[in-house]
């Protein structure tokens, strides 16, 4: 009887000690997690830099009509120009993204979609997506005034027609973090980060 009371109390001691290395962990897991940055777009484009003037150029769009890229948009309306390609699985994946965006952010925003290659295979490639409500171009020299090296690439356009940002973007986050730089004015998330850290260390703050 008395063996069974003594493991009773060495097991509730093991719960207790175990419960509390979870709080412990978890305390640590959040800190971590404030400390950790978000990731943004990787603008690696060595030709173009948010806030010089977009490439101004009319491009042949695959309903036909020319459309009018960079420049001051009568409208007032930014533009997010999305690069992609048929045989890119990561930009496929970030379509229905794309969709979820043009619908939350209708009022101010028109997303374009360019790519080149050959015209009827791109047609397939659109009506199998579900993706015709997009403004679709087929230009290989809009990819090279823009500077697009590796897919998927985004570049997000002003009213006014300025750069905003511009970089790789591999998901949901990456697509939001240009966004999330026009609002706080900078040309990437990690530039946003330098400044805080550096405003922190200028205030004698550790971060």
């Amino acid at each position: 009887m008395r063996g069974l009371i003594v493991s009773q109390f060495l097991l509730w001691l093991a719960v207790l000690g175990l419960g509390g290395l979870c709080l412990v962990l978890l305390r640590q897991v959040g800190v971590l997690y404030e400390r950790v940055a978000p990731a943004g777009a990787l603008a690696i484009n060595r030709k173009l830099k948010a806030g010089e003037r977009a490439p101004h150029m009319h491009v042949p769009a695959q309903d036909g009509g020319l459309l009018e890229i960079g420049g001051p948009s009568p409208a007032g309306r930014s533009t997010l120009l999305f690069f992609l390609s048929p045989d890119c699985p990561v930009c496929k994946t970030l379509l229905s993204v794309l969709s979820s965006i043009r619908d939350a952010e209708r009022g101010w925003l028109d997303i374009v979609l360019a790519s080149d290659g050959d015209a009827e295979s791109h047609a397939d490639f659109r009506r199998e997506s579900g993706i015709d409500g997009f403004p679709y171009l087929l230009s290989e020299p809009l990819g090279r005034a823009f500077g697009v090296g590796s897919l998927p690439y985004a570049v997000l356009i002003d009213e006014a027609g300025t750069l905003v940002a511009l970089g790789l973007v591999n998901n949901r986050e990456h697509l939001e973090s240009l966004f999330e730089a026009r609002e706080r004015g900078v040309a990437t998330i990690q530039e946003y980060l330098r400044r805080e850290d550096a405003l922190r260390a200028a205030r004698g703050e550790v971060s």
